[in-house]
């Protein structure tokens, strides 16, 4: 396996775009193991450059302000470090050669396959041209969710929401002797492009 991260013009046509996550989607379901997964989403994500992260960040902050006090202080945090963080995670166990190692398979093939499949429908679910927001939102920025989200859950055995994140009543993503735990874990099944109905967390037995 190669360690490279390789870049490709990025498309601008809608339908371009949708063929793009579509590719994208199947190069990741490909994968069989953790680090394979690992190289993949880690080239991936190295095609956005800084200019998609500021809108990234600028759609985070356009999420953030519509939650009232104090939750919003509370939660900010959590979701920052839900896609910045574990952006900066992804790169650098990229850039020291960790995914390398990582032979192991993919905890979870079936529900991996699942996410996969339901990566491009997800990602043009929404119209975020309608939204009052200074930048264009489009699906390939939608798009760095996922990925962020499968290495996540998928390479890392990790909850999708970090452990610690709160949410309304006084509930939070928990660690209990090296399983996770969340209140909202089956609550969205009906939202079939949440991320949590592919979470490795279980349902807190409170919910």
């Amino acid at each position: 396996m190669s360690t490279e991260i390789k870049s490709s013009p990025l498309k601008t046509t809608a339908g371009d775009e949708a063929d793009a996550i579509v590719q994208m989607a199947r190069r990741m379901a490909a994968a069989m193991t953790k680090g394979e997964l690992g190289l993949i989403l880690a080239g991936e994500v190295g095609r956005y450059s800084l200019g998609d992260l500021q809108i990234l960040g600028g759609r985070l902050y356009a999420e953030m302000i519509r939650l009232p006090e104090p939750y919003r202080s509370k939660v900010r945090p959590y979701i920052t470090e839900q896609l910045f963080g574990a952006h900066h995670q992804l790169l650098a166990m990229h850039r020291s050669g960790r995914f390398l190692s990582m032979t192991e398979p993919i905890t979870d093939r079936e529900t991996f396959l699942k996410f996969c499949d339901m990566i491009s429908d997800g990602c043009f679910r929404y119209d975020e041209t309608t939204e009052r927001i200074p930048f264009r939102f489009t699906p390939r920025h939608r798009a760095f969710y996922y990925l962020i989200s499968a290495f996540t859950m998928f390479v890392l055995d990790r909850p999708g929401h970090p452990v610690g994140t709160p949410f309304p009543g006084g509930f939070r993503v928990e660690e209990r002797n090296g399983s996770f735990y969340c209140l909202i874990r089956d609550h969205e099944k009906e939202v079939p492009f949440s991320i949590c109905n592919f979470c490795p967390a279980l349902q807190t037995e409170d919910g």
